[in-house]
């Protein structure tokens, strides 16, 4: 992101290594002890590469301008970015201690930190078969759930908009029937007018008749 350009381009997981080694340097004798045989012998067989310095992989005019009003420094950065770019994961910094770092902490919030995880919401519903019928139900209550979390405008578990005012009410039942009735009415009110002057009222009146029956039984059937 800082270089806006991918930092180890590798065609395979090979050659990722050799871009990795040739842009940080060949790793301690430390490290390659930690690795099986095999891949600790293709790593000593490699010519052995010095790495180059973050001053040259993140130059100054990658950052913002260094200032008295900017707390944030091209320094800090380049100093977690290479505690960040260890091969060794067992010396590479921690999350935790990324942090509380100068260039990450001026963003740090414990409140968001230490907020309980997010609810993973079951897809496996999405993956199982269910009939027309079935969906319409699913569907159904999943209107009716949110409907129950956004009373007055406001979502529940979400914090309040500056400026709103909610206004405290006793919870009204819901009930399938009374929706559906009323989405059924909404719908029945939206008759089509005959747009022919010449046309016969009769004729008219009998087909807003029919298509507000029509599309009352379709909401009906929609909801439920």
């Amino acid at each position: 992101m800082v270089r806006h350009k991918i930092l180890f381009p590798g065609r395979d997981y090979i050659d990722q290594w050799n871009k990795v080694i040739e842009q940080l340097g060949t790793p301690s004798q430390d490290f390659l002890m930690k690795l099986n045989h095999s891949v600790r012998t293709y790593v000593e067989n490699r010519p052995r590469y010095a790495g180059y310095t973050f001053e040259k992989l993140f130059p100054d005019v990658l950052f913002p301008a260094d200032s008295d009003h900017n707390k944030l420094k091209a320094s800090q950065a380049r100093d977690l970015l290479s505690k960040m770019l260890v091969i060794d994961a067992s010396k590479r910094i921690s999350v935790d201690e990324a942090l509380q770092h100068p260039y990450i902490n001026v963003w740090y919030d414990p409140a968001e930190v230490e907020a309980p995880p997010p609810k993973i919401p079951d897809r496996t519903l999405d993956e199982r078969e269910h009939t027309v019928e079935e969906w319409k139900e699913l569907i159904y209550k999943e209107v009716i759930e949110w409907e129950e979390r956004t009373k007055n405008g406001v979502i529940r578990g979400q914090p309040t908009a500056l400026g709103a005012a909610v206004i405290d009410s006793a919870p009204q039942p819901t009930s399938s029937s009374s929706s559906s009735s009323s989405s059924a009415n909404d719908v029945s009110s939206m008759s089509t007018e005959p747009t022919d002057p010449s046309s016969d009222p009769a004729v008219g009146s009998e087909t807003d008749s029919s298509l507000d029956s029509h599309t009352s039984l379709s909401a009906l059937a929609c909801c439920r």
